[in-house]
Order: C-alpha cells, then sequence, then structure tokens
C-alpha cells in the first residue's frame, strides 16, 4: 500500500506539472499560428486543462474501470464550482465581467439536464456517448463563433496577457509534446494506483472516481483559476471552471459510453448527479446577481467549500470508510501520539 500511495501522490503531481506544461506548449503555438487571443482562452487553454479528465477517462475505461470515468466527469464538475470556485472566491472575491460567461453558465444548465435525460434510465451506451460527442463538437464550434464575434469582450485582453510570447516554434512543440507525453503516462500511472486504494478499502471505482481522482484531474484548474484571480483576471478565473465543466459533461462522460457501454450505479442519478446540479444552480444565481453587481463573495465563496466539505464527508460515511479496521488502527495510533 505503501508503494501504492506513492505512485499516486506522484501520479498527481506529474498530472499538474504535464498539464501546465501541455497547455502552455499548445498556448505559445497557437499563437505563433496566429490565432486569435480569444479562440486560444477558449478552445485551447479549455480544452488542455480538461486533458487529464479525457485521458483518465479514456485510460479507465479501456481498462473496464467505468464507474471511475463516470466519478471522474461529475466528481470534477463538483469539484471544480465547489473547492475550486469556493477556494479562490474565499481567497479573492470574484467580479463577473464578461458577457460571454454570463451567456455560457446557462448553456452549461442545459447541457446538465440533457445528460440527466440520457442517463436517467441508469445506462451510459454507446447512443448515448455519441451524443454526447455530437454536443462536445457543437460547444466547440459555437465557442469558436462566440470568439469571432465576441470582439471586446473584458476576457480576451485577460487572455491576451496569458499567452507565452517570447516562446520559439521549437520549445513549443517540444513542451507541448512532453506535456502530451507525460499526461499519458502520470493518468495511467494515477488510475492504476487509485483502484488499488478503492480496492484496499473495498471502495467503488465510482467513489474513488468522485474523491480523489477528481480532485487530482482539476489541480490544473485551481492553479489557474487561483493564479488568474490573484493577477485580478476574475473572468478567466470562473471561465476556467465554466468551460472544464462543459467538456467534462460532454467530453468526458461520453468516453465510457463509447468505449465501456453498460449500467451506471444507481448513486450516480440519485445522489452525485443532483449535488452537480444543485451547485450549478448556486453558481448560476451568485454568479449573475444584480446586473451592476455581478459578484461571487468571500460569504459565497465559504459557502460554496461547506457543501463541498459535507458531500466528501457523506461520500466516506456511506462508503464505509470510517468503519474499515485501517482507519480505526489510525485513529487508535493518532490517540496515543497526542497522550
Amino acid at each position: 500500500m505503501l508503494v501504492t500511495v506513492v505512485a499516486l501522490i506522484i501520479g498527481l503531481v506529474l498530472l499538474v506539472w504535464s498539464a501546465d506544461r501541455f497547455v502552455i506548449g499548445a498556448s505559445a503555438t497557437a499563437n505563433i499560428l496566429g490565432i486569435s487571443p480569444l479562440v486560444i482562452g477558449i478552445l485551447v487553454v479549455g480544452i488542455g486543462t480538461s486533458a487529464p479528465e479525457m485521458l483518465v477517462s479514456a485510460i479507465a475505461s479501456s481498462d473496464g474501470q467505468a464507474g471511475l470515468a463516470v466519478g471522474n466527469a461529475l466528481g470534477s464538475n463538483i469539484t471544480n464550482i465547489a473547492l475550486i470556485l469556493g477556494l479562490t472566491a474565499l481567497l479573492i472575491p470574484l467580479n463577473v465581467q464578461s458577457k460571454l460567461i454570463s451567456r455560457e453558465i446557462p448553456l452549461l444548465i442545459i447541457v446538465m439536464l440533457a445528460g440527466y435525460f440520457l442517463m436517467r434510465d441508469g445506462d451510459l451506451g454507446v447512443m448515448d456517448g455519441t451524443i454526447l460527442l455530437f454536443g462536445f463538437a457543437a460547444v466547440i464550434l459555437r465557442q469558436l463563433w462566440e470568439a469571432k464575434h465576441s470582439s471586446g469582450d473584458s476576457i480576451e485582453a485577460e487572455f491576451e496577457a496569458e499567452i507565452p510570447k517570447d516562446m520559439g516554434i521549437k520549445a513549443a512543440l517540444g513542451w507541448l509534446l512532453l506535456g502530451l507525453i507525460l499526461l499519458i503516462g502520470s493518468a495511467r500511472l494515477l488510475v492504476w494506483s487509485a483502484v488499488d486504494i478503492a480496492h484496499f478499502f473495498g471502495l467503488s471505482d465510482l467513489i474513488i472516481g468522485l474523491t480523489v481522482v477528481a480532485i487530482g484531474t482539476s489541480l490544473p484548474e485551481l492553479a489557474a483559476s487561483v493564479a488568474a484571480a490573484r493577477k485580478n483576471e476574475h473572468d478567466i478565473a470562473i471561465g476556467n471552471v465554466v468551460g472544464s465543466n462543459l467538456f467534462n459533461l460532454l467530453g468526458v462522460m461520453a468516453i465510457p459510453g463509447v468505449l465501456a457501454p453498460g449500467p451506471i450505479d444507481a448513486a450516480v442519478m440519485s445522489r452525485d448527479y443532483p449535488v452537480m446540479l444543485l451547485l450549478t444552480g448556486i453558481f448560476f444565481l451568485v454568479a449573475r446577481g444584480p446586473s451592476k453587481a455581478r459578484r461571487i463573495s468571500r460569504l459565497e465563496g465559504g459557502g460554496l467549500l461547506c457543501i463541498y466539505v459535507a458531500y466528501i464527508a457523506y461520500l466516506a460515511y456511506d462508503a464505509g470508510v470510517f468503519e474499515h479496521p485501517s482507519f480505526r488502527l489510525e485513529l487508535v495510533a493518532l490517540s496515543f501520539r497526542s497522550r
């Protein structure tokens, strides 16, 4: 188990670092090719920060761990809103200025409702996955159209400031390739170690996907959102969450449907999907706000964090983690150390 935990930590660290290198390389390459900052920010960075979820989902589905893939998609969306957005707003209150983001949040809700309609029968089949993939393509085309017709939006200047402009084509392609190779390797390591830990504690693949894997694959969004907020680029911090959640629902969720179709855990539709819908509804309300005061405050960020902690605690309780012999032994050991 020690080797597995070390492998998990190494996999998470490599996943975050390689995702960052991949995004930097892809952004610099796109900039050299003359692609507009808005397209780079919305599409290149959006797909790049969702690459960990996509690769983990593909590897898990190929290995027959569809529950982990589904849990990764839903858990990442819950983590993005409740943990990442909540923590970022708690540190730095976020002003919502971009009209583009205001239009994307209702689209996110529509996509979530469509996904619920597809999976309400408790099955994620090839047809469902194909429909989600077509939706993924449609969203990408729509975002390209938005980028072309949204010049002057406040988020464009923020994206332009983040694009590396002093990098040559060889360095850009080098980071792009290295990031992609390490992403694949670290995703494989993460899936192996996560599944091993799940089996050790008697947890389902779904639970480990909703928690450990979801947090790990969402770390690039956390780093990007906090960094953007510290630079006063609030629209990027919020846009990272919206874009990632759209890609997770359509691109990441489609993968297990296509590669490993079959029934999904009943808890997905009765517990996890409703939590994701609830959090997205709260996100919509706090991000829209009064027309002249669109802001996610520290109080609202703290509220989102509390919801996340309560959700994770419930998952652990429901899965019997607190009753596991290893957990009880650790509590006993801690009590003796405290004495």
